[in-house]
């Protein structure tokens, strides 16, 4: 039988990919990086990148495995990818936002969405909202969808009043 590999997220950085890694365990509960290679002089003629700068740090967020690459500027992060943190309790959701939000782009912050300073978007939502939004009476599933759209960061008590909880 074979074992099931796991997909593994890889994160293109300019040259930031150590800096995000130590944010993100920092971030995340039982995270660590696991380990870190140098380029190593071959192919500098194509990726410019000079032997002994760091290529890639693997890392774990709550046991999920990233990597993040140091590729150069040819390419950016954009909203097209996100990832989602789900929060149990308010101050979960107050805690993830307020650290992963720590130097990133306000004007990017919308409904529980938010880019960190990395320019990686996040959205931090509670793990109930799913519930609401999946609420089989639509009047009820429809203001909650309603509040989240006034939001940035989304509270909780204001969604489950605006569902009717």
């Amino acid at each position: 039988m074979t074992s099931v590999r796991p997909i593994v997220p890889c994160l293109w950085f300019d040259d930031q990919a150590e800096e995000a890694a130590r944010l993100y365990i920092g971030v995340f509960p039982n995270s660590r990086i696991t380990k870190v290679l140098h380029y190593n002089g071959a192919g500098e003629e194509i990726h410019g990148q000079p032997a002994g700068k760091v290529m890639t740090v693997s890392f774990e967020l709550d046991g999920q495995p990233f990597t993040a690459l140091n590729g150069g500027p040819l390419f950016k992060f954009n909203e097209a990818v996100s990832f989602q943190v789900l929060c149990e309790t308010q101050e979960e959701l107050d805690r993830y936002w307020d650290m992963l939000s720590e130097g990133g782009d306000p004007e990017a912050q919308q409904c529980g969405w938010l880019k960190d300073r990395f320019g990686v978007s996040w959205q931090v939502t509670p793990r109930i909202l799913l519930d609401m939004l999946a609420d089989p009476d639509p009047v009820r599933s429809r203001r909650s969808m309603e509040e989240v759209l006034k939001m940035k960061k989304l509270d909780i008590a204001a969604l489950a009043r605006a569902h009717g909880g």
